[in-house]
C-alpha cells in the first residue's frame, strides 16, 4: 500500500502519546441549557483539548468532522493558516528542524495535522477504525 513520507513524520508519528493530560473543567458562568446534556465547547488548543477527551470518550465518537487549516500562507481572513502561533514555531524547530523557516511548507503542516489526527482516530468507535483506518 502506497504510503505518504514527509520531512519530520519519524518525530511526530507517537507525538500525540507524549501531549500531557489536561483536565476539562466545566465553566458554569459560559453554560447554557441542561447541565447533563453532554454537550460541550472546548476552547483551547485543540490538541490539547483532544486529548483531554479521550479519558472520557475514547472509541466512543461515531462520526468526526473537522474543518483543518489549509495551508495557504494567509493572515487576512478569520482564520490565521499560516501556522506563526509562537508555540508552534517552538515546536516546529525543534521537531521538523530548521530546514528553511517557510511555514507554510507541507511538511510542517503535516507535522502539525498528524497527531490531531491519531487522536481523532483513538476517539472513534473501533467499528469505525476498522472500516476506515488500517492499522
Amino acid at each position: 500500500m502506497p504510503e505518504l513520507n514527509w520531512i519530520g513524520k519519524s518525530q511526530v508519528v507517537n507525538h500525540a502519546e507524549e501531549v500531557p493530560f489536561r483536565l476539562l473543567r466545566k465553566e458554569p458562568d459560559s453554560s447554557e441549557g441542561a447541565t447533563d446534556s453532554g454537550n460541550m465547547i472546548l476552547h483551547g488548543d485543540n490538541l490539547e483539548a483532544l486529548k483531554g477527551l479521550l479519558p472520557y470518550y475514547r472509541s466512543r465518537v461515531k462520526l468526526v468532522f473537522i474543518d483543518p487549516p489549509y495551508n495557504t500562507g494567509n493572515e487576512g481572513w478569520s482564520y490565521n493558516d499560516r501556522m506563526n502561533a509562537p508555540k508552534l514555531k517552538k515546536w516546529f524547530g525543534k521537531v521538523v528542524g530548521s530546514e528553511g523557516e517557510d511555514l507554510s511548507r507541507h511538511d510542517k503542516w503535516l507535522c502539525m495535522m498528524y497527531p490531531r489526527l491519531e487522536l481523532l482516530r483513538d476517539l472513534l468507535s473501533e467499528v469505525i477504525q476498522r472500516i476506515n483506518f488500517r492499522s
